[in-house]
């Protein structure tokens, strides 16, 4: 059977890192899940500890155990681990440095999520959200559904017109990164 991939965006890394921990207490394989946090979030703390942070959520073994830090054009340092990661990092080999970004979000529209969602879930991820990911078989797919709802997920459209009424129109690599004082406040908008 074909996996059916649903991705959810989380203003903060805790109700990230609890969807992550939940799906995998579930007993989707941290194989089919995969994490993307802005580095500016509190995620870096446990990417730079050697994974200590999985650790301590995932026992050692989970996802999170794996967290490690790449830079995609136009968001800047992120903290990633899992499948939408590597599909993404294969997409880049061998091409521009700007391919990373495009590489996720191809990842994404490639495993069906809509492309205006991932573009508004990479944006997400560049104001300094958390996106969390799933690959399940179609019996799973509603427990997963309900796992990442449940710890307070963006709504996309909504976040995407709030996005577009502030001028953006769609991920762009070359954007500069946001410093903290912009995450900061992009925090208070939501």
């Amino acid at each position: 059977m074909t996996k059916t991939t649903q991705a959810a965006l989380y203003d903060t890394y805790d109700h990230a890192k609890s969807t992550v921990s939940d799906l995998e207490a579930a007993g989707v394989p941290h194989s089919d899940i995969s994490i993307v946090a802005n580095k500016q979030s509190n995620a870096a703390t446990g990417a730079e500890a050697g994974g200590g942070l999985g650790a301590v959520v995932g026992g050692g073994a989970g996802l999170l155990a794996g967290l490690g830090m790449l830079a995609i054009p136009g968001v800047g340092p992120v903290v990633a681990a899992g499948w939408l990661v590597a599909t993404a990092a294969g997409a880049a080999v061998g091409a521009s440095a700007g391919a990373a970004s495009g590489g996720i979000i191809g990842a994404m529209t490639e495993s069906g999520v809509s492309k205006d969602h991932a573009q508004v879930y990479a944006e997400g991820v560049r104001r300094g959200g958390s996106l969390v990911s799933v690959k399940t078989q179609p019996e799973q797919s509603r427990l997963a559904r309900t796992i990442l709802d449940r710890h307070h997920p963006i709504d996309p459209d909504a976040r995407g017109s709030a996005y577009r009424k502030s001028g953006w129109t769609k991920f762009d690599e070359k954007a500069p990164i946001y410093t903290t004082a912009e995450l900061e406040r992009e925090r208070t908008l939501y």
